[in-house]
């Protein structure tokens, strides 16, 4: 008995196992009676009501496709929910072509626009949305990961771990940037794993300003640390959200005579997030870098290398391949069951079971948006993440040996070193 159209659409940037998701979708949608149909592009052509860019999918059009990167239906980052228009344009659209169901696969944008169809549509077609980001900062129970994070830690580790081998043959520094724009999983996970000497985090700066020179001054910290120890050479893992930290104004002062457009362009997308991508971070970081050491006499070659479109489409490790399968064999279960008729849920898994989260617990109800879930800095990982990475520390200041070797580097007297380096580990 037909149940009529299953709906599939995926909004935001790539994270590797959607597919993954379409798949289980699909074949669970098909073996539960529904016709199942994709939507080209996220919503954006639903936005226009446009009624040509979907069509019909069939297992074995999918069968395959669990364990290859990016989306056999594309993805785009339109936010139907900015205008009345755009949404209506997508709940008539759906209801046009006969959509009973609709499992959405994205980040918090895409999910509030999903939660948008779902009360528009007045429960008549049900909406189950997938969490989606390699940044895993979506707030989802415990320690549950979002898909594609481990994927993208993983391949992001042996691309650093290959850098990390260039500068000790070499005799450089690397300064990668990793994707990660609300909070510092990616960043932290892939330095951690990789043995980085340094990874900075958002997070780490709790409540404090967050300046590029601030951080610039971590990053020579750790140069100096490692060539007290005769290295020189390692690598320091940014995340991307530094520069929200840090601001527009914050990247401003930290550029000579002001022009930041030297490194990209300010642009915000549909969502109002800045396009972190069209900003140079790593060029950036690098000369300010450069330009402090050199003002302190020590010589080092630095590379900026962005990290992060490299992630976003690579297949799935068998982690994400399983798990994927669950979210999407899991989203068609639920828009069959009673309390779809009640509300649009995110789906989850708890110790192996269907945990569907209600978008009105989930979003804010002020930003449209998940909380943003953060590194926890207070806890034993990242105190096990710290205590591996070659970074100034309180004790540097107050050993007089270890202060002598430091601040013989930089040419400096001890209480010189102390001044100029102290505030970096919290001493006034």
């Amino acid at each position: 008995m037909k149940k009529g159209r299953l709906g599939i659409l995926v909004g935001g940037g790539p994270a590797p196992g959607i597919n993954g998701v379409i798949s289980a979708a699909t074949i669970a949608g098909i073996e539960a009676g529904f016709e199942v149909v994709g939507f080209q592009d996220g919503f954006k052509w639903l936005a226009q009501a446009d009624i040509k860019h979907w069509s019909k999918l069939t297992i074995a059009d999918v069968k395959a496709v669990h364990l290859r990167g990016g989306s056999i239906l594309g993805t785009a980052r339109t936010n139907p929910a900015k205008s009345e228009t755009s949404m209506k344009n997508v709940v008539d659209t759906l209801k046009k072509l006969g959509v009973t169901a609709l499992v959405t696969i994205g980040g918090d944008d895409t999910a509030f626009s999903a939660s948008n169809v779902y009360s528009k549509a007045g429960g008549k077609i049900r909406v189950a949305h997938v969490p989606k980001t390699i940044d895993n900062d979506l707030p989802l129970p415990g320690s549950t990961p979002t898909f594609g994070f481990e994927t993208a830690r993983h391949n992001g580790v042996f691309i650093v771990r290959n850098l990390a081998e260039d500068a000790r043959t070499t005799s450089r520094w690397y300064i990668i940037i990793s994707m990660g724009r609300a909070a510092g999983h990616l960043a932290l996970g892939i330095g951690k794993a990789a043995a980085a000497a340094v990874s900075i985090i958002g997070e780490e700066f709790r409540e404090k300003p967050v300046t590029p020179e601030a951080v610039a001054d971590i990053i020579i910290g750790s140069i100096i640390k490692r060539q007290a120890r005769g290295s020189n050479f390692g690598v320091a893992v940014l995340a991307e959200g530094l520069i929200e930290a840090m601001g527009e104004k914050g990247l401003v002062s930290a550029v000579p005579g002001r022009q930041l457009d030297r490194y990209g362009k300010v642009i915000r997308d549909d969502h109002g997030h800045l396009r972190l991508g069209e900003i140079e971070f790593g060029r950036l970081m690098k000369d300010l870098v450069a330009s402090r050491l050199e003002q302190l006499g020590v010589k080092t070659t630095l590379i900026a290398k962005d990290l992060g479109y490299e992630l976003r489409c690579a297949d799935p490790i068998p982690f994400d391949g399983e798990y994927t399968r669950d979210l999407g064999y899991g989203a068609v279960k639920f828009v069959q069951s009673a309390e779809a008729k009640k509300y649009g849920a995110i789906i989850s898994f708890i110790d192996g079971k269907l945990n569907p989260l209600e978008f009105a617990t989930m979003l804010n109800p002020k930003t449209g948006r998940f909380n943003v879930r953060k590194v926890n800095v207070d806890g034993e990982t990242y105190e096990c993440a710290l205590a591996y990475m070659i970074r100034l520390e309180k004790g540097d200041f107050t050993d007089a040996t270890q202060l002598r070797k430091l601040s013989k580097v930089v040419s400096l007297k001890p209480e010189q070193f102390k001044a100029r380096f102290g505030y970096v580990v919290g001493l006034k």
